[in-house]
């Protein structure tokens, strides 16, 4: 299994590598793991991963200066298996409104706007540390072994509105419900940073590696 962690200047490259490394051990998956942007790695690969860490203005543009987007678009639209990453699921949304309005990868509905509701009623920003997450069991392959309650971590300011709940797998909140786990056909994502989500981020890192997407 050739999986790719996409760079793009989009920050926790190598966290999330090995991360990856580690859930593919523990289910014994012969998985060669690399980090690259290179158009024949990304066409070539299994699985891609687009880890993110920063504003999403900035990782969008990241996407674009290194050719990324079209390649993520044709590989993607092939049925090869997507996987975001905190800034990286956003930018799976129609856009973002960090730093001035701009353009997602359009993948799921809705789009990433400042967490206004949780400021509102006093939740400081940005939201930071374990939070608990809501899914039905069974619902969808990503959550495959946890159990509603179980945690992830988060380190966000921003977050998905106007999501579909046919796209929407499992949800937190934080004083508004936030998207924490997307998915729509072999494109899917999480608001969490399952590299640092310990077991909880091992087993979705895991499923995914093993998902075969309808």
């Amino acid at each position: 299994m050739r999986v790719v962690v996409i760079d793009y200047n989009g920050g926790n490259l190598a966290s999330a590598a090995q991360a990856t490394r580690r859930a593919a051990a523990l289910r014994d998956l012969d998985a060669d793991i690399i980090i690259s942007r290179s158009e024949h790695d990304i066409l070539a690969a299994d699985r891609l991963i687009l880890p993110g860490q920063g504003a999403f203005a900035d990782c969008a543009r990241g996407l674009d200066d290194g050719g990324i987007r079209p390649l993520l678009e044709k590989a993607t639209a092939e049925g090869t298996p997507f996987l975001g990453i905190c800034v990286g699921m956003q930018l799976m949304a129609r856009y973002g409104l960090e730093h001035g309005r701009t353009e997602g990868l359009g993948w799921i509905d809705g789009h990433i706007a400042p967490m206004d509701d949780s400021a509102r009623q006093g939740f400081r920003l940005p939201h930071m540390g374990w939070n608990t997450l809501s899914f039905t069991p069974g619902a969808h392959p990503l959550t495959e072994g946890l159990e509603p309650g179980n945690h992830g971590y988060f380190v966000h300011s921003y977050a998905l509105v106007g999501a579909r709940a046919e796209e929407t797998v499992a949800t937190a909140d934080y004083g508004m419900t936030i998207p924490a786990i997307v998915a729509r056909g072999n494109r899917c994502g999480t608001q969490f940073h399952v590299e640092k989500s310990q077991d909880v981020g091992l087993t979705i890192l895991g499923n995914f590696l093993t998902w075969q997407p309808g």
